[in-house]
């Protein structure tokens, strides 16, 4: 929860320069315009625009990836019948289950996160179409509809398999960025620790309960990298298709699938679009990536 606060207002610039990338006009130049555009037309609130949901999501989030991690952890050591630690692919398959079961909470999750996150840049532009010419008060943030409204219009209009809207770009950046982000945490940990002197040639085989806190850290950080630009292009393909609708009004006929957004995007900006807002997620990744490994190994290390 503490570095879901931290990176809240660095979440909203990626997800708005994820959803402009479709759009006519690019309102942000980049990740710094788009925070002090924010900053400057919504204030302090409107730079953690939809925290409650990310916040909430983040205790199940944690709790369902970790749980589903550790225990699929101990299924595999009951497989093999070898003690011991695990090898790293076998991690991998642990790690690719709890980011499949993390998915499936998160998605709805960040549907309305996303949708609460471009109201103002959706309610502006149709106030600008409407008015070219005129010069309008600033917008009430208290008639924009709050998360519960939009989980009925969404359960309205779609019912409940509408809130897994995203579902397929959600499940392979959860799924292929835990294998990145516990692989890349347990990889640079098993380096660190081969720095350590063994106690005695008798003592069992370090862990990573014998990290320092700033090599869990460092461990956590790097995680945090490969995590995000493993699969970064699936999460701006998830925003486009959750924010359609309030940017572009969705679309005249079929509705929009993953792979078509995925090519619309490419034709659009290439990779450039697939990767907009990729750098600022990354920045931020770094210090909450670390935070939360350096508390699950005190954790661990303490109760485990």
């Amino acid at each position: 929860m503490v570095s879901k606060v931290f990176e809240h207002p660095f979440d909203l610039c990626k997800v708005r320069l994820q959803a402009q990338v479709l759009e006519e006009v690019q309102r942000f130049k980049g990740p710094v315009d788009c925070l002090t555009q924010t900053w400057r037309l919504e204030g302090i609130r409107g730079l953690y625009r939809g925290l409650p949901l990310p916040l909430f999501g983040a205790i199940l989030e944690n709790a369902a990836l970790f749980m589903t991690y550790n225990q699929l952890q101990i299924g595999i050591k009951k497989i093999t019948g070898r003690p011991g630690d695990l090898s790293l692919g076998e991690k991998a398959i642990a790690a690719a289950g709890g980011g499949t079961v993390a998915s499936f909470i998160l998605t709805p999750l960040e549907l309305i996160k996303c949708k609460m996150q471009v109201q103002m840049m959706a309610a502006e532009a149709k106030r600008l179409a409407a008015h070219p010419s005129e010069r309008l008060p600033p917008i009430d943030r208290r008639l924009l509809p709050g998360p519960l409204a939009l989980v009925k219009e969404v359960l309205r209009t779609d019912g409940v398999r509408g809130l897994w809207l995203g579902q397929t770009g959600t499940f392979l950046r959860e799924s292929g960025g835990a294998v990145a982000w516990f692989g890349t945490k347990e990889y640079v940990a098993k380096l660190l620790l081969h720095q350590h002197t063994q106690p005695s040639p008798d003592a069992p085989p370090l862990t990573p309960k014998d990290l320092a806190v700033w090599e869990s850290a460092l461990a956590g950080a790097a995680a945090g990298i490969a995590y995000n630009i493993a699969l970064f292009p699936a999460d701006s393909v998830k925003s486009t298709l959750q924010t359609e609708l309030e940017l572009r009004g969705g679309r005249a006929g079929p509705k929009s699938t993953f792979f078509g957004t995925f090519v619309a995007l490419w034709k659009a900006k290439g990779l450039k679009g697939l990767y907009a807002g990729c750098g600022v997620t990354v920045a931020r990744a770094i210090p909450s990536s670390a935070m939360i490994f350096v508390i699950y190994d005190t954790l661990d290390r303490t109760f485990g």
